[in-house]
């Protein structure tokens, strides 16, 4: 028991004793620690002025998406019965997490990219002014395929090259990745949030804004198009029963003219007149009912139609997440200076060894 004390009392001094070697031989070295570190330093300044500040824009909204019910879905049961379907259910697959990837899709973020905006009095599009503010434009001097390259605004996706969706996929996977964030800060509070980060404030404010704005259209007249479109039918169908009311009225009238002063004795004569009558009455019953469904129907359009309600919109100035002088100098001269120990100690290892 006492030798194995003893070994253990050896092992402990030897590792002081090595300990205070490797310190001494670190210190004696300090002049290239220190040099090392002032080079860290100064990369870390220089790194932190070329480094461009992130902005990052917020924009948050709410959801109302009212639900048929009450007096509502008993007039919607009523016109079900008479054959009319007014679009009651619209359905939820644009709800929760499945609204959340629509924002982060690449048909919205590439329909989004070719907004115009007016940036340095031109109208461009987002896709442009990214291109721009990446310095795409300069590397693409040598590249006869993209030197011409155009992303005009508003342009038919269907008049792409197979070039012009290369450059589209690589900036939506830079924006999905690093640039567009979405979702709920708290799964209590049925507000979403929506942060887009870029080095251009303009760019991070208009991307935002034009995001929102197309997932708010392209949404609303999804999930209003079936109501919509049921509208239109019975609007139709009420425009072409009220033609031949209108039709049947003059109808009676002609006949009437027609039969003025007749024989009483000729009653054949009244038989036009009694069928426009019959005319007038049947589709004076047809167009009251068509009246009242195309009123359901507009009432279901209102309840089908959706809103997404901003709350707060990204204001000039943004939020700036700069890379600081300090940060860089303390950050560059700590890292520098632990790498030239690390190869001090591993340049000392293999001597003893070679």
């Amino acid at each position: 028991m006492n030798e194995q004390t003893q070994n253990d009392e050896i092992s402990l001094k030897e590792l002081i004793e090595k300990g205070k070697e490797w310190f001494s031989y670190l210190l004696s070295q300090w002049k290239i620690i220190l040099l090392a570190g002032i080079i860290g330093a100064a990369l870390g300044l220089a790194y932190s002025l070329y480094k461009k500040p992130i902005y990052t824009a917020t924009l948050s909204f709410a959801l109302e998406d009212e639900k048929g019910g009450g007096g509502l879905g008993g007039a919607l049961g009523l016109a079900s019965s008479f054959g009319f379907d007014l679009g009651g259910g619209g359905g939820s697959i644009f709800t929760g997490s499945n609204l959340t990837e629509l924002f982060k899709s690449r048909s919205m973020v590439e329909q989004t990219l070719l907004t115009p905006v007016v940036y340095e009095n031109k109208t461009i599009s987002l896709a442009e002014m990214y291109i721009q503010d990446n310095d795409w434009r300069e590397k693409w001097k040598t590249k006869p395929k993209l030197k011409s390259l155009q992303f005009l605004p508003e342009t038919k996706r269907k008049y792409f090259t197979r070039v012009h969706d290369s450059i589209l996929g690589i900036i939506y996977d830079n924006l999905s990745k690093t640039g567009l964030s979405v979702g709920q800060k708290d799964k209590k509070i049925a507000i979403t949030t929506i942060d887009v980060n870029s080095t251009n404030e303009l760019f991070a404010k208009y991307f935002t804004e034009a995001l929102v704005k197309n997932v708010s259209d392209f949404y609303i007249d999804t999930k209003s198009k079936k109501a919509r479109e049921n509208m239109s039918i019975l609007q139709r169908q009420t425009d072409s029963v009220r033609g031949e009311l209108n039709g049947a009225i003059t109808g009676v009238a002609v006949a009437n003219d027609n039969t003025f002063m007749l024989n009483p004795a000729l009653n054949v004569r009244r038989t036009p007149s009694a069928r426009r009558q019959v005319d007038v009455q049947a589709n004076t019953a047809i167009l009251t009912e068509l009246v009242k469904q195309n009123e359901m129907a507009k009432v279901a359009l209102r309840k089908e139609t959706p809103l997404i309600q901003v709350i707060d919109e990204p204001i000039l100035p943004l939020k700036k997440e700069k890379f600081g002088k300090a940060k860089g100098i303390v950050l560059g001269g700590i890292l520098a200076g632990l790498l030239i120990v690390l190869v001090l100690i591993m340049r000392r290892i293999l001597k003893r060894f070679c």
